[in-house]
């Protein structure tokens, strides 16, 4: 990119060459030939951005949500995360309380969940659940079980909440980077309505599918089975239903298609960490317990899990100054029909 001097002592130089003379510093005419200069660098500005956006290679925002379109690809959104709330209360009520639906609680960190559904603390019990999300949608609605603690609106009668299960499921908007990858991987693997990559990228367009994997003939001829996981892990049986609607509509004559859910392969993962110098154990602790369980989501549906790749992920992390791992003792082999879950975690303090 040429600067705007670069561009000036061009012209001037031009007009030297022209008319025999070169004018003086200052003079009305080289204001003129400034300003040209200015607006002409301006214009080799936008035609390199305009340049940029003409590729998926290069192109960003919404100018790569058109190159998708063209693919027929959409960039997936961002989702809440799910769980669980509990209610406690301090005695028993001597009668029925209704804790309604959108009732808000949260962590020390003032990540806000809601519930979905109304509840009911029966009369003579101390606890309910109620099924909740993240207020707001993205990865920080990701929280492990117990840390949702502070009521930010409490019902009648309760005195209390937590989260006995990790809330999952939350995800950001895919980047331009990831989404790029899709668009890029569709003209290396060009569907063509009837070969598993048809199959896949379809199932990755459908709402709330982070991965999928298509297998031909998996019950004979024409027959095909679709494998999916959500952003969370396991797909829901409702995203099951819808997608094999959709592609009962769409799939090819004589094609007998089922959309499946995976197999969970659990893997338990023990490792001691040891903070650097000036760093408590608590803090790596929580940050390592973090980064692993964000690791192990639905888009590792037929990807190996490396031990590589796990310890990469901790030493990265800022405050660890070492780890060693009990478990897993070995690397998890792709397959395309299972999918790698975080069954146990265990961090530990290594000995100096």
């Amino acid at each position: 990119m040429r600067s705007t001097e670069e561009i000036y002592q061009a012209l001037l130089a031009s007009f030297a060459e022209r008319s025999g003379f070169v004018p003086d510093e200052g003079c009305d005419l080289t204001v003129r030939l400034w300003a040209a200069a200015a607006q002409i660098q301006a214009l080799e500005m936008q035609a390199d951005w305009v340049l940029d956006q003409s590729f998926p290679q290069t192109a960003q925002d919404i100018y790569l949500d058109r190159h998708g379109m063209v693919r027929g690809l959409e960039r997936t959104s961002a989702e809440r995360a799910t769980g669980t709330l509990r209610f406690l209360a301090a005695s028993a009520p001597a009668a029925d309380m209704v804790i309604p639906a959108g009732s808000v609680c949260m962590t020390e960190d003032e990540v806000r969940f809601q519930t979905t559904e109304a509840v009911t603390l029966k009369a003579g019990e101390t606890s309910v659940d109620a099924p909740a999300e993240a207020v707001e949608r993205g990865k920080n609605g990701n929280a492990i079980a117990g840390v949702v603690c502070i009521l930010a609106a409490c019902p009648v009668a309760v005195t209390g909440c937590t989260n006995p299960e990790a809330f999952s499921g939350g995800r950001e908007q895919e980047s331009d980077a990831d989404f790029r990858e899709r668009i890029l991987e569709s003209y290396r693997r060009l569907p063509n309505g009837a070969n598993a990559v048809w199959y896949e990228q379809t199932a990755l367009s459908y709402p709330g599918v982070a991965a999928a994997r298509a297998v031909g003939r998996a019950r004979g001829i024409g027959t095909v089975d679709v494998y999916v996981a959500a952003e969370g892990g396991l797909p829901q049986a409702d995203l099951l239903e819808g997608l094999q609607a959709q592609l009962q509509e769409k799939r090819e004559i004589a094609v007998d298609v089922q959309v499946k859910a995976p197999a969970a392969a659990k893997v338990d993962v023990h490792v001691a960490v040891l903070p650097a110098e000036g760093v408590s154990f608590s803090e790596v602790c929580a940050d390592v317990e973090e980064t692993l369980r964000a690791f192990f989501t639905g888009r590792l549906l037929g990807q190996p899990v490396t031990l590589a790749e796990l310890g990469s992920r901790i030493y990265q992390l800022d405050g660890v100054e070492n780890y060693r791992f009990t478990a897993p003792v070995e690397d998890l082999a792709a397959s395309g029909t299972v999918l790698p879950v975080l069954g146990s975690l265990t961090v530990t303090e290594m000995e100096a």
